[in-house]
């Protein structure tokens, strides 16, 4: 792994740091329920103090919403072998090992820096294409469509740990740039709920950030007057995952529901 220790990253693009010392930590735990090798060698290669990330709620939601997706991924994977897969803001998300069946073909999308940084993280891999661009612009839309067209295979879009770092008014860009370059598509994207903006002072891991979230929505249906023709067709909270594993996960699903984050599948 080369050298990542002196790049310099964004105040949003540091949030990807989370998850990885939240995945490094529960991967070496005694009964991990996600495994993320390389989560366990960037905490080391970037000597990460990441008692500061270790957090109840948010590596319980981390644990869940991989959990989660990774089933969602996997399903739609299973359906579409031959699937084209974008992950919107990849940070350091490793999720391709997990899910890959040998011919899908997955884009690693973020930020300049990310990607600089995520570069010198992961290897070349086959079927794996890193994108360095702003995903609210068009420069990258191109490649997408082209493997989708040489395949004949549909797309999915990922948009974990994004959405709230948006605008609804960038978020509506962001949906109608899909939904007018692809004809057909799907987008699983997490969702934040406006508590969540409104007290986001307290949040436990992203106020360690100079991070701000800028969005947050009650239900993800919301979203859809930001862009006629899509539609959403399932949401579930992270409660759902979070309350299987421990008795304080399941009183706070119990008297909170609405405040975790959710996943919702969009169509069009």
């Amino acid at each position: 792994m080369k050298n990542i220790i002196t790049l310099q990253l964004g105040d949003v693009e540091t949030t990807a740091l989370i998850p990885v010392a939240i995945k490094a930590n529960e991967t070496l735990s005694k009964n991990p329920r996600v495994k993320d090798p390389m989560a366990v060698e960037i905490v080391k290669h970037l000597k990460m103090d990441t008692a500061q990330f270790n957090k109840f709620l948010s590596r319980e939601g981390v644990i869940a919403r991989t959990i989660m997706l990774d089933k969602t991924v996997r399903d739609f994977v299973a359906a579409n072998p031959d699937a084209v897969v974008v992950n919107l803001g990849a940070g350091f998300d490793n999720r391709f090992e997990r899910v890959d069946n040998g011919r899908i073909t997955w884009f690693d999308v973020d930020l300049p820096d990310l990607i600089a940084a995520r570069r010198k993280a992961f290897p070349e891999r086959d079927r794996v294409t890193m994108v360095a661009a702003n995903i609210l612009e068009d420069n990258w839309i191109g490649m997408v469509k082209n493997a989708a067209s040489a395949k004949g295979a549909p797309v999915l879009f990922l948009a974990e740990g994004l959405f709230m770092y948006l605008t609804l008014e960038e978020i509506g860009t962001l949906l109608n740039l899909l939904k007018n370059n692809f004809e057909h598509g799907t987008l699983v994207a997490e969702q934040n709920t406006p508590m969540m903006v409104k007290n986001q002072k307290h949040h436990d891991t992203v106020s360690k950030t100079n991070a701000v979230f800028k969005s947050g929505t009650k239900s993800a249906r919301e979203l859809e007057p930001l862009c006629p023709g899509i539609r959403v067709t399932e949401e579930h909270s992270f409660n759902e995952e979070m309350r299987k594993y421990s008795l304080r996960a399941k009183i706070f699903a119990f008297l909170l529901p609405g405040v975790n984050d959710r996943w919702a599948t969009l169509v069009w």
